[in-house]
């Protein structure tokens, strides 16, 4: 009787009263079986050793152990199941080595028989009928689990086992529990299951508040470090899946940029989020990879802290800035771009940018002719706008500086990628956060796990503050196109050891022949805003000249450009010495220090300036810039800073968002 196993398949063959009655008493026959079958073998028993003492001590030895056998092996069965198996073997055997020595009808042996084996057999059918009819639900087989989670009267489903992944279904009691107590159990089913916190997580059904899916990981297949050997997919496009790192489960970690309008799929930005130490270095360069490698992108590129990480990819971007006023004039060409960008696509009958979109225009349902026949004209590829360390931009431009790409770059083809280590409120603006609908989150604070992922996400199970800097590389995505039910669900990101650098310098040089080039279109509303200090990365693959960097803190040092040895610099050696004039003669010390240009000279020097600051590739500038200038020239900062309103006004300056600080409108595009 102990052990019977009631078959979870059983059912009536047909639609008989007879049929169905026998399925229904089909669980509680066993034990009734197990009751006759006791007093046969009593009888035979008693037919073969009538009063043998050599047989009643081996009936006794035998009773004892098979009474030890089932105590021992309902080890992994619950206490209760194990004692009443225990003490039924026991009854049982004791009452046979009676039958079998004094005989089955003898003194008291058959009124045991017919009282007790009843009884037992009617407890077992007890303990099923409680154990597989609580209030009418169905049984749960957690084993006591959610009773001691605070789940009692849960019930899980058929599990579904898949390699280091069990997914169980989850329904709550009705009018009792919802998906938030599943959310406060998560850690309390953790510890009791002996497993990490990160390992527990709960899909809850969208169509209901008491339904969902219980996953449980229980081996940490990420604790291996995989070293980055190469881009997944050299030579594709943009619009198929970036690899940059792998699941818990062992699943590739895909993240896409472009929509797709077959697969309903929105174009998405991008933060990466991490603190120090958390391996958001690496998941950069996992992203930045994968986009390299594709043949219909560009990429426009800031870093302040000068490409430390990035300088072995540096040949193959678009535009690199490296902080300061060059991020400036980044920003605001992504801006100039995003109307003129959206302005072709629309011509050429694009909704949203798509890999035909990239291609020579030769379809004549995506032409620019009014005639309808095909244009011909230049692809445009997609452009991926990435801010590294925005933090140092945020503060230089202010929280809202990214708020219009974010807003609105999408329906232009262009991605915003931003990184930094903590996305608060008091770093970035609230609508620029809620324009980036894609992020890698990494190992932070506790504290600042909101900052990062969506609250619901959280609930799930998602806890990268549990992770902090002892990790790196643990990650969570969130992003269009990957199953919701994977948000939870941790990743790791490939390692950049040193052995990466040289294939990430093969990339850059294969990025350079084979990768795309600016369309004129993108080309063209950078260059009207940036100027010299937008060159483009030639289609040639050779190498672009390096932009001027000017460190705004310390204008007073020798950068080169404007504050350089202008007098030996363009120094003609055949040209006629000029004429004196008056004082030039005058004592260098203790007196002015030259003469003052009259208001005519001093406004073309100012302009020349300007030109000088365009040709050095600085695009920003504000008072401070000519303070030098103003010493030489014997002019004062208010004198200065009065020109340059002038010249916003005329149109040569346009201004920024930062208060005393003015963008160059370059010389031919000039109001």
């Amino acid at each position: 009787m102990p052990g019977y196993v009631v078959d979870p398949h059983g059912g009536p063959e047909n639609g008989t009263v007879r049929a169905y009655l026998l399925h229904k008493a089909k669980p509680h026959i066993p034990p009734w079986l197990g009751w006759a079958g006791t007093g046969l073998v009593g009888a035979l028993g008693h037919w073969r050793w009538p009063d043998n003492a050599a047989a009643g001590v081996g009936l006794t030895l035998a009773s004892v152990a098979l009474t030890g056998v089932t105590w021992a092996a309902g080890k992994n069965i619950t206490k209760q199941r194990r004692l009443h198996s225990a003490v039924t073997v026991a009854c049982g055997s004791a009452w046979v080595t009676a039958a079998c020595l004094a005989g089955p009808t003898a003194g008291p042996v058959d009124d045991l028989y017919l009282m007790g084996g009843p009884a037992v057999a009617l407890s077992w059918n007890v303990r099923v009928v409680l154990r597989n009819n609580v209030d009418g639900a169905p049984g749960s087989a957690d084993g006591g689990l959610l009773a001691k989670v605070g789940l009692a009267r849960a019930q899980i489903g058929a599990a579904k086992v898949e390699p280091n992944r069990v997914t169980a279904p989850l329904a709550l009691q009705p009018g009792e529990q919802t998906t938030d107590d599943v959310t406060k159990a998560l850690a309390r089913i953790a510890s009791a299951l002996d497993l990490p916190r990160t390992a527990i997580r709960y899909s809850p059904d969208p169509d209901s508040e008491r339904r969902g899916d219980l996953v449980i990981v229980p081996e940490d297949m990420l604790a291996e470090v995989v070293e980055w050997e190469g881009p997944s997919n050299l030579g594709g496009s943009i619009a198929e899946p970036l690899v940059v790192g792998r699941y818990d489960d062992g699943a590739p970690l895909l993240l896409w940029l472009p929509g797709d309008p077959d697969a309903g799929r929105n174009s998405t930005h991008v933060l990466v989020a991490g603190g120090t130490g958390s391996g958001k270095g690496d998941a950069a360069l996992n992203l930045l990879t994968e986009i390299q490698s594709r043949t219909d992108v560009i990429v426009w590129f800031s870093d302040p802290k000068a490409f430390q990480d990035f300088a072995p990819l540096r040949a193959g971007l678009d535009w690199a800035a490296e902080g300061g006023s060059q991020t400036e004039v980044m920003v605001a060409a992504v801006e100039a771009a995003i109307p003129a960008r959206t302005r072709w696509l629309g011509t050429h009958g694009y909704r949203q940018w798509v890999p035909e979109a990239a291609q020579v225009q030769n379809d004549p349902e995506h032409t620019c002719r009014s005639d309808g026949r095909a244009c011909g004209c230049a692809g445009m590829p997609f452009l991926v706008a990435w801010f590294e360390e925005a933090a140092n931009t945020l503060r230089a431009m202010g929280d809202d500086a990214f708020t219009g790409i974010a807003q609105e770059a999408r329906s232009a083809g262009i991605s915003l990628i931003v990184s930094l280590q903590r996305p608060s409120y008091d770093q970035m603006s609230t609508s620029t956060r809620a324009s980036l609908p894609s992020v890698i989150a990494l190992g932070c604070d506790p504290r600042d796990e909101g900052f990062s992922l969506p609250e619901t996400v959280i609930d799930a199970g998602a806890h990268p503050g549990a992770w902090g800097n002892r990790r790196p590389g643990y990650c969570y995505v969130v992003s269009p196109g990957i199953d919701e039910a994977r948000y939870p669900s941790p990743g790791r990101t490939r390692r950049f050891s040193l052995r990466a650098v040289p294939v990430m310098e093969r990339l850059a040089a294969w990025a350079q022949h084979n990768g795309a080039v600016a369309d004129p279109v993108t080309a063209g509303a950078a260059s009207g805003v940036a100027g010299r200090a937008y060159v483009g990365r030639p289609a040639t693959g050779e190498e672009r000249t390096a932009l001027t960097v000017v460190d705004e803190e310390e204008p007073d040092m020798d950068h080169g450009g404007l504050f350089g040895d202008l007098e030996d610099g363009d120094i003609d050696p055949e040209a006629e010495l000029p004429e004196p004039e008056e004082g030039d003669d005058a004592p260098i010390f203790g007196q002015d220090t030259g003469r003052k240009p009259g208001p005519e000279e001093a406004r073309r020097l100012f302009a020349d300036a300007l030109v000088e600051f365009e040709s050095g590739g600085r695009m920003i500038v504000g008072p401070r810039d000519f303070m030098d200038w103003c010493d030489r020239h014997n002019l004062s900062r208010p004198w200065v800073s009065a020109r340059l309103k002038e010249a916003a006004e005329e149109g040569r300056l346009e201004a920024t968002n930062t208060t005393g600080r003015w963008r160059i409108v370059p010389a031919l595009t000039a109001a």
